[in-house]
Parts: C-alpha cells; sequence; structure tokens
C-alpha cells in the first residue's frame, strides 16, 4: 500500500506529475476524448484493523486520434491523503480506445505513513488523467468516487430472563465499537442510534421494536416486554464514515 499526504509525495512521484499540468479541482476536457467508463469493484469498502482490504478500478478513455496513456491514478480522501496504486494493467481494445485497471490496498495497521486515519474515513475520488496523440485532455477529479468507510461490530445479543414468562420484562444488552485507524484497536461507539429487533418464532423477518442510543462507552441496554417466543438482535444502521453492523441474535423462549 502506498498512500501518502498531499505534501509526502516522492520526488519520483513530483518528477512525473511535473509533465502535466496541476491536477483541477473539477472534471474538465478539450477536444473530442471522453472516460466512457469508470467501475469501483466496491461502492463502499470496509476496512478494519488488521486485514487489508482491496479496491480495484477500471476505465476506459476514447479519443480519435487513439489514448496515449493515462495518468494520475490515485485516489484522494476527504482529508488529502493520496493512495497510489499497487499494481495496474491497461490494454488497447480498438484503436482509439485505452482500458486500464488498477489495484489499491487499504490498510490501517502499518507503523509508517502507509496507514489509514482516522480522518481519512469517508468519500474519497479518483484523481486520473486521460490523453490523446492530438493533445486532447480529460480530467477527472470530483465526479468518480468512493466510500471508505471504519467497519462497526457489535456483540452478541444478550436477553435475560431465558425462560421468560409471558407478558414479563426481559432485559437486553449489546456494544457497538468500531476500527479506530488512529490505535488499531475497536473502541466503543457513544452516543449512536441502535435498533432492537425482535424476530418471531417460525417468521423469517425482524422488525424494529424500539431504537436506543449507546451510552459512552458503546454499550446498550433496554428493558422490554416479552409477548412471543423468538430471537432478538441490534442492528446498527451505520454512518457516512462507520460501516453497518448486526448482532448475532439470541432466541428466547417462553415458560
Amino acid at each position: 500500500m502506498h498512500i501518502r499526504t498531499a505534501t509526502a509525495a516522492t520526488v519520483g512521484s513530483l518528477a512525473l506529475l511535473a509533465l502535466f499540468p496541476p491536477t483541477a479541482q473539477a472534471d474538465e476536457h478539450n477536444g473530442d476524448i471522453a472516460f466512457t467508463s469508470v467501475a469501483f469493484s466496491k461502492s463502499t469498502v470496509n476496512v478494519g484493523i488488521s486485514e487489508p482490504q482491496t479496491l480495484t478500478v477500471t476505465a476506459t478513455a476514447k479519443d480519435g486520434s487513439g489514448i496515449w496513456g493515462m495518468v494520475g491514478l490515485k485516489l484522494v480522501s476527504s482529508d488529502n491523503r493520496i493512495l497510489y496504486a499497487k499494481s495496474s494493467t491497461c490494454t488497447r481494445p480498438t484503436r482509439t480506445t485505452m482500458k486500464c485497471t488498477w489495484s489499491y490496498s487499504l490498510e490501517s495497521d502499518r507503523t509508517d505513513y502507509a496507514d489509514l486515519r482516522n480522518s481519512s474515513a469517508g468519500t474519497w475520488h479518483l484523481d486520473l488523467e486521460a490523453r490523446g496523440y492530438d493533445g486532447n485532455y480529460y480530467t477527472l477529479d470530483s465526479s468518480a468516487t468512493t466510500k471508505i468507510k471504519r467497519i462497526a461490530k457489535l456483540a452478541t445479543t444478550q436477553a435475560t430472563p431465558e425462560p421468560v414468562a409471558k407478558g414479563k420484562t426481559l432485559t437486553v444488552t449489546g456494544a457497538l465499537t468500531r476500527a479506530d485507524w488512529n490505535t488499531n484497536t475497536y473502541v466503543g461507539f457513544a452516543g449512536q442510534k441502535v435498533a432492537l429487533q425482535f424476530k418471531k418464532s417460525g417468521s423469517s423477518t425482524y422488525t424494529t421494536v424500539k431504537t436506543v442510543t449507546t451510552d459512552s462507552t458503546g454499550k446498550l441496554k433496554s428493558a422490554t416486554t416479552a409477548n412471543a417466543a423468538g430471537t432478538w438482535r441490534w442492528h446498527f444502521a451505520g454512518t457516512g464514515t462507520t460501516s453497518s453492523a448486526t448482532a448475532a441474535g439470541d432466541g428466547v423462549a417462553l415458560k
């Protein structure tokens, strides 16, 4: 994985980029050149603290004179961190087109500049330029985006007492954590709304019973009335920087 802040590019990278105009702040182009397709392998990449996650990007560009090449080849986060591709392949399907695929590795457990930081979570955009043999160019800077999120986890749901008398109170507990890319640990996620859901025995569908907010350490606790046998679980919808999560359920019988 090769990830750096915008001010920490290598001399080699600077030498390459210096051959071309500075990156624009919005997509721009001239002539008949165009990107006919740009596709991410995942619209959202959820990254924890130990296993690297791979993202690939495939782009096809077309120009009447033919495509000389594609340059830039990087992903940029909202906090201006830059991720360079670890590998790439390019082909020329026709005289006027070029198709390239780049692979990126996302991880947080490195001890040098090549790790993700919490501030990097959110929307990342592809920074890429295609050049035609006739000098036409097309710069992607804002329109091609993907989400890079911190993984959230919900501990296995615990419901007590088991079994419970019909109409009596059932206490359901749990805990919500998420990956802290700065410390490479999972930490409690405070102040988040989490749905307490129930699936009646014999049914395949969960229904939200109520919404509970996590405490300062990410813990969940709620009292509810047991009207039927079934399975209880917690579900977190996620945020713009954090993935969704669903806890393993706890089945409760009536006595």
